[in-house]
């Protein structure tokens, strides 16, 4: 059996882009079968306990009073998201994560602010960002979710909302393990490690240019798939 049977996805909406000191606005969980459908999956809406800028609820939908209306405390949601990857490791499944380090960022930030441990996940993420990089390596145009969507055949009809983004990226990673067998078509473990290494190189070329280009100081914060 590979680990394309049965996928486990994840992803979150926030109220900012720094992973460290955004807060938690939606979450989804769930599973994929390795026809991308859905076997299960669960939402939450979270009160992060701060205002919401315009500029977050914008690209997410999510208003500060929606929140503060429908969500559920930001602590306990946290709890519920630590508790479903926490079964997620335990039982081996492959977790596919867009972006992988903002999503395992925030949540490690977010539970150490409510004093909860974060989940300790093993060698089965998988970030269709950093391996679409190292696949396609030299292909133009941008990298976001629903550009890789474009290219790989995937629909996402709501990009932005937490459960239409796991799913399709989970759909994503799929369509390039079909793509790409002989790269992606092996063991959790070694795919874990080719991943730390694609996003280790990855960072250092960018980090190239950028010396190169703008800005000789210029540094890139390595870690894969979770930063400290």
């Amino acid at each position: 059996m590979t680990w394309m049977s049965r996928v486990a996805v994840f992803d979150t909406e926030t109220t900012g882009i720094d992973p460290r000191e955004a807060r938690l606005v939606t979450a989804f969980v769930g599973i994929i079968d390795e026809h991308g459908e859905i076997e299960r999956g669960t939402d939450w809406l979270a009160d992060p306990g701060v205002e919401i800028p315009e500029a977050a609820a914008a690209v997410h939908g999510v208003t500060t009073e929606m929140a503060r209306e429908n969500g559920e405390p930001a602590a306990e949601v946290i709890a519920k998201v630590r508790a479903s990857l926490d079964w997620i490791a335990r039982n081996r499944l492959p977790l596919v994560i867009y972006n992988a380090p903002f999503d395992l960022t925030l949540l490690a930030a977010e539970c150490r602010r409510y004093g909860i441990e974060p989940p300790v996940l093993g060698p089965q993420v998988i970030d269709p960002l950093v391996i679409d990089k190292a696949v396609d390596r030299y292909r133009k145009g941008k990298r976001a979710l629903g550009d890789a969507a474009t290219v790989y055949g995937v629909e996402l009809l709501d990009a932005h909302d937490a459960a239409d983004d796991a799913v399709a990226a989970g759909r994503v990673a799929l369509a390039m393990a079909a793509k790409y067998p002989d790269e992606l078509g092996v063991a959790l473990e070694e795919l874990h490690a080719k991943q730390v290494a694609w996003a280790d190189a990855q960072a250092a070329d960018f980090e190239d240019y950028m010396r190169r280009q703008r800005d000789p100081n210029f540094t890139v914060e390595r870690g894969w798939p979770v930063r400290g």
